[in-house]
């Protein structure tokens, strides 16, 4: 099976590079800005890779990349910066790059500063996009129990008794025994420091399901601040994306809604969340108060 898959990832490239040379009549593929696509986890990365997908289609791109850049390794080890750097900078041209990736100094300086030689700007498109904490909390604690068996917390949930002492442990955090998560107010730091960064695109996941058009069209003008005219209307270019938009075929989707934390969350899990987050999702501009 393993064997199967490296097979797959070697000639993946090529069959989506000659697929793109045929749709597009053309050999080489440099005139389209590089684009970036980062997400914290469990925030719709994969309705993101959807539109990234979607952009192949009415933009001269080679393909999306198939494999994320990852801040942690499957088998839970941290990468160090210059692997993360090495693996950015082996995008090949032409190919739209994707990730969780946090806002490092390096990783920031790669995807956003100028180029030193000239001060030319890099003309590199990026987005993140996140989603409302208490949404990512029932999520990841569904996907951690019941989907993926190798996910660092499968085995601590699953010794927990049931589903509200799980969400528990996923507010304030864990740290025993070698496991440790963070409560969900320090998960959030990085947002806000990916909030702060000039020159990406922050998106917010239930914008692209609520107010769908509205961030699609945001998300095409932001290709064309770096001057690229996108050679597909607007109209068409909207068309397309709208298409590509189906969440159920993620391979990880168990609701694809915004809101479904309400059917989870007890008053003495509100009150819990409100203690340990404090005031996060006014900032983040989830709620006007602590009132909700």
């Amino acid at each position: 099976m393993k064997l199967v898959q490296n097979l797959r990832r070697t000639v993946r490239p090529a069959g989506k590079t000659a697929q793109a040379i045929l749709r597009w009549k053309r050999l080489s593929f440099n005139e389209a800005p590089p684009v970036f696509g980062n997400s914290k986890p469990k925030s719709g990365s994969h309705l993101l890779l959807q539109v990234l997908n979607g952009f192949t289609r009415i933009m001269p791109y080679r393909y999306v990349d198939a494999e994320p850049v990852r801040t942690i390794t499957k088998n839970g080890r941290r990468k160090t910066e210059e692997e993360i750097l090495n693996e950015l900078q082996r995008i090949p041209q032409g190919v739209i790059g994707w990730g969780y990736l946090e806002a490092t100094e390096e990783n920031v300086s790669f995807l956003t500063l100028r180029q030193a030689q000239g001060g030319a700007s890099s003309g590199r498109v990026n987005y993140f996009m996140y989603r409302d904490p208490r949404d990512v909390l029932v999520s990841q604690v569904f996907f951690a129990t019941d989907m993926r068996e190798e996910h660092g917390m499968h085995e601590y949930y699953k010794s927990l008794p049931d589903f509200d002492a799980r969400l528990k442990v996923a507010i304030t955090g864990v740290d025993q025994d070698g496991l440790k998560m963070v409560s969900v107010k320090e998960r959030y730091d990085g947002v806000f420091q990916w909030l702060e960064v000039s020159g990406v695109m922050c998106i917010r996941f239930e914008d692209l399901i609520d107010n769908r058009d509205a961030a699609l069209n945001a998300m095409l003008a932001e290709i064309e601040k770096t001057g690229y005219i996108i050679p597909v209307p607007r109209k068409k270019a909207l068309a397309v994306l709208i298409e590509v938009i189906q969440p159920r075929k993620s391979r990880t989707f168990r609701s694809g809604k915004t809101g479904g934390w309400r059917k989870y969350f007890t008053e003495e899990q509100k009150k819990l969340f409100k203690d340990i987050a404090g005031d996060l999702l006014v900032r983040l501009g989830y709620e006007k108060s602590d009132d909700w």
